[in-house]
């Protein structure tokens, strides 16, 4: 996930903004994180690049 996606990506749930953790990354973008919302506090996860913005109850 590019870093700038950031300013548009909101969360799917409330609409609240979210806050970037970075736990691998490279020169170009977020390879594995966690996506956060400030308003009701959901963790949306990044593996391979790739946010799983699906809310909670319809993750696998």
């Amino acid at each position: 996930m590019r870093p700038d996606l950031l300013e548009i990506l909101r969360c799917p749930v409330c609409k609240g903004e979210l806050s970037l953790r970075a736990e691998e990354r490279d020169e170009r973008e977020i390879l594995r994180g966690t996506l956060t919302c400030a308003r009701c506090h959901v963790d949306y996860p990044i593996d391979d690049g790739i946010p799983d913005l699906l809310p909670p109850d319809e993750r696998d």
